[in-house]
C-alpha cells in the first residue's frame, strides 16, 4: 500500500518538476528574444516611487564605457565564467566574508524573474535560472537586459532613465567617470547617490580601464570595447 502511495506521489511529483522546468526554459527563450516588458520589482517600487519613465536602450545604444563599468564594479570575470564566478566563491568561503559573490547573470536572473530580499527558494530558482540564462542568452543579451532592468535609484529603473534623471544626458553619451558613479550605485540603489568624484567612482573607472587592458572586456559574442559583435 505504502509502496503504491509512493509511487503515485513521486509520479505527480515528477510530472510537476518536469512541467515546471519546461515552464523556466520557455521563459528565459523568451525574453532572449523580447524585451522584458516589466518584472515583479519594477511593479513593487514604482507603486511607491513613480520615479522617471522607463524607456528601453538597445545594446548598441549604450555607451562602450557604461558597459565596461558595471562589468567592472559587478562582475570583473563576466567574459570568463558560465554564470557562477567560482574564483570569487572560493574567495568568500576562504575569508569567511558575509559579502556575496553574485554575477552578472545571477544578478539578471534575479531582477527579471524574481523577487528581491533573501530567502532559500528565491535563492535555489536563482541557481537553476543562472545556467538557463548563460546557456540560451549571448553575453551581449545578458548586459542589455541587466542593465534595462536594474534599479539606479528609487524609482529608476533601466539605464536610460538613470542617464537621463541622475545626469540630463542619453546612455550612449555617458562620459567615463557619470558612468562610472552610475555604476557605483547599483549595490545599494536606494542609498547611494552617483558621486562623479567618489573614491568607489575613481576605483571603477580604473577597473573598467584595466579589464579593457588585460583582456576581461572580451568574450564570444560580445565586444565591450565597440558594442559590436
Amino acid at each position: 500500500m505504502f509502496r503504491g502511495l509512493f509511487a503515485w506521489l513521486w509520479g505527480w511529483v515528477r510530472w510537476l518538476g518536469l512541467r515546471f522546468a519546461a515552464l523556466m526554459v520557455g521563459l528565459v527563450l523568451f525574453y532572449s528574444m523580447i524585451n522584458p516588458p516589466t518584472t515583479w520589482t519594477i511593479v513593487a517600487e514604482t507603486r511607491q516611487h513613480p520615479g522617471t519613465a522607463r524607456q528601453w536602450t538597445r545594446y548598441h545604444d549604450i555607451a562602450p564605457v557604461m558597459i565596461r563599468s558595471v562589468v567592472a564594479a559587478e562582475d570583473a570575470n563576466f567574459c570568463n565564467h558560465w554564470g557562477f564566478d567560482m574564483t570569487e566563491i572560493r574567495k568568500v568561503v576562504a575569508s569567511g566574508s558575509s559579502r556575496g559573490a553574485s554575477t552578472l547573470s545571477q544578478q539578471t536572473a534575479k531582477n527579471v524573474y524574481l523577487w528581491q530580499g533573501r530567502s532559500w527558494p528565491r535563492k535555489v530558482l536563482e541557481t537553476a535560472y543562472t545556467p538557463l540564462i548563460e546557456a540560451l542568452w549571448s553575453k551581449r543579451r545578458i548586459v542589455e537586459v541587466y542593465l534595462n532592468v536594474a534599479e539606479f535609484g528609487p524609482g529608476v529603473f533601466g539605464i536610460h532613465a538613470a542617464a537621463r534623471h541622475h545626469f540630463g544626458t542619453t546612455p550612449d553619451k555617458l562620459t567615463t567617470r557619470q558612468a562610472a558613479a552610475l555604476a557605483s550605485i547599483l549595490p545599494a540603489p536606494k542609498s547611494r547617490r552617483p558621486d562623479t568624484g567618489s573614491r568607489r567612482t575613481r576605483a571603477i573607472a580604473d577597473g573598467a580601464a584595466t579589464i579593457a587592458r588585460d583582456g576581461r572586456d572580451r568574450c564570444p559574442g560580445l565586444s565591450l570595447r565597440e558594442n559590436a559583435c
